[in-house]
């Protein structure tokens, strides 16, 4: 019951601090840059909507994964990238302006989208294994709550009181990660004798998700023929996704722990992926680049 509790008081307040402190370094301004750079972002909301669930079918089959980890995986690969996408692209040297913007727009569009996609999932992998139903209302409400108003709350705050916003953004990010690190604690701890399995069963198949989804984004960029600061921002913007987005789903919502462990195990182990594609890639572009200009020397 103490676990429950935790579980369903932090993760909430967890999502409800990323989303306002993301709100807060938000401004109309990102979802205006559409008219400037209009192929770049529908390269990026495209990829970001087809490719990780397409990786993540495959990576379904490839592992013969459990009904209720591949529903977990599906709900997750159904929500895309948020601040940490951003964190990343920044330190990749990417087009930061690009990434926050793809941020902005999918943050509106993933409260509608997110529980008809899932609900999707649920009805072919669980319709005759378990009897999961997705409340669709209720989980709309869940998401508006957690995501899309505290992003409105906070650009309201930014755009009013700017001190304060860029204040209270430094402390709000350790005290978000904290609660989410007590959720990680508490659903582990829930099934700690089985987590072993969980993480044989699951780990190999997120990190391959990761993997594949990151590259997949940097081809697809540039197939849309965009530069190589593009190319590394929406490689990231595609294999990044949000675990927490997906826990409103799997954790608040449908109270499953066990198709919560995708989600969880993703947090944790897709930094270390998408850390060596993004510096990777900047190190490779910046080398390529360094070549060219001898070369025309």
């Amino acid at each position: 019951m103490g676990q429950d509790w935790l579980l369903s008081f932090f993760l909430p307040a967890a999502l409800f601090l990323i989303m306002l402190g993301m709100g807060m370094t938000l401004s109309v301004s990102d979802f205006m840059r559409v008219r400037q750079a209009p192929l770049a972002v529908l390269a990026g909301l495209t990829g970001q909507f087809i490719l990780p669930p397409l990786m993540a079918l495959l990576v379904i089959y490839l592992f013969d994964l459990q009904p209720i980890f591949a529903v977990g995986l599906m709900i997750l690969s159904f929500a895309p990238s948020g601040a940490t996408s951003n964190l990343m692209t920044f330190l990749s040297r990417g087009d930061v302006a690009l990434s926050v913007t793809l941020t902005a727009i999918t943050s509106l569009i993933i409260p509608f989208t997110l529980p008809l996609l899932s609900a999707l999932a649920i009805n072919y992998w669980l319709k005759e294994s378990l009897a999961i139903e997705l409340p669709l209302l209720r989980t709309w409400a869940q998401l508006i709550l957690v995501s899309l108003l505290p992003i409105l709350l906070g650009m309201l705050t930014a755009s009013n009181w700017p001190g304060f916003a860029q204040r209270a953004t430094r402390a709000m990010k350790p005290l978000s990660f904290a609660f989410l690190l007590l959720v990680i604690v508490a659903i582990s701890s829930k099934h700690w004798e089985r987590m072993p399995a969980f993480l044989a069963a699951t780990a190999p198949a997120v990190l391959l998700m990761n993997t594949l989804a990151l590259i997949a984004g940097w081809y697809w960029a540039k197939l849309w023929r965009q530069d190589a600061a593009r190319r590394i921002t929406i490689g990231l913007e595609v294999g990044v996704q949000n675990g927490g987005t997906a826990l409103v789903v799997t954790l608040m919502v449908l109270g499953n722990a066990q198709m919560s462990v995708p989600p969880v195990i993703y947090g944790i182990l897709m930094l270390g992926p998408s850390l060596i594609f993004g510096l990777g890639m900047s190190r490779w572009v910046k080398k390529e680049s360094t070549n060219a200009v001898f070369r025309d020397l």
